[in-house]
């Protein structure tokens, strides 16, 4: 049993990158980490999927990591995204983020080969030995195809390096199940914003968030309304950036944040091929819910 706090709660972002050309925009990601801060978002978390990890090469997933790093400079926690198919790569990308002053790492479970759960204990313990710092294990059966068990997971809690979930299936129930297994100390965070307040009250301990990037202090305020007690704040909240949240999926992530993002003058709306510019429906959802929630004039 994992007895004790939760070593991450609050607010987190899954941060967009930026990009100018064919180029990640180093200084425009820069300012999004700052303003970040001071918005009042408790975590950051690059090159997870919203960071277009899938498209971003090596190099430049790296120097994301490495840019996140220097600019919070041990502000908040940075949870650097390290997943990958190949344990391998994962390894690679988990040393490196480590070595760079990573404070925990965002682990997805490999999508495409549809390993076993025998294979997902397997990948998970290889770049939990590998590093000394805490692995998040990242479930997303949507993305990924292949869900972890509450049976695989808590075998893989019993790794010392191995302290929490982001939860990517909506299923209010787990939070309840895996508390009454693992214990309090694992920490459980939820990957689907428009569920996170309700994942709290199932004994959740935050979001890994896609509309943090666009409504941050607003978030930030949300789970501290939570944690304070004061429930009626929180649902407020929630239900203001309800809109928000589903207009950030009306069309694959992160292409829907992205043009909020530009319409915020964040950074620019461009995406890498395979993911292209949003449909102009999609554009018209997006600017409704941003008004809706007093985001845009």
């Amino acid at each position: 049993m994992m007895n004790g706090e939760a070593l991450f709660g609050g607010s987190c972002v899954a941060l967009i990158t930026p990009f100018d050309g064919d180029g990640v925009d180093e200084h425009a990601f820069r300012k999004l980490v700052n303003w970040q801060i001071t918005e009042g978002t408790n975590g950051l978390i690059p090159v997870g999927t919203t960071g277009e990890s899938p498209t971003l090469s090596h190099e430049e997933h790296k120097r994301v990591v490495e840019i996140c790093i220097e600019e919070n400079a041990g502000r908040v926690p940075v949870i650097a995204g390290a997943g990958s198919n190949s344990t391998l790569e994962a390894v690679d990308f988990a040393r490196h983020a480590a070595s760079a002053g990573a404070d925990a790492l965002l682990v997805v479970t490999p999508y495409y080969n549809k390993p076993t759960q025998d294979g997902l204990k397997r990948h998970y313990t290889a770049i939990a030995d590998a590093v000394s710092i805490p692995v998040i294990i990242y479930d997303i059966p949507g993305r990924s195809i292949i869900a972890m068990t509450n049976e695989t997971m808590a075998e893989l809690a019993a790794h010392p390096n191995i302290t929490g979930v982001k939860d990517a299936t909506a299923d209010l129930a787990r939070p309840t199940h895996l508390l009454n297994r693992i214990g309090p100390g694992f920490s459980q965070l939820s990957g689907e914003d428009g569920t996170a307040l309700a994942y709290r009250a199932a004994g959740g301990h935050g979001c890994i968030s896609v509309t943090a990037n666009i409504a941050p202090r607003l978030l930030a305020e949300m789970h501290a309304a939570w944690d304070q007690g004061n429930i009626a704040r929180a649902m407020e909240i929630n239900a203001q950036l309800m809109p928000v949240h589903e207009a950030m999926f009306c069309e694959a992530s992160p292409g829907p944040v992205k043009y909020a993002a530009g319409l915020l003058g964040l950074s620019s709306d461009s995406l890498r091929l395979p993911l292209c510019e949003i449909a102009d429906t999609s554009k018209d959802q997006v600017r409704s819910a941003l008004r809706h929630a007093g985001l845009l004039n």
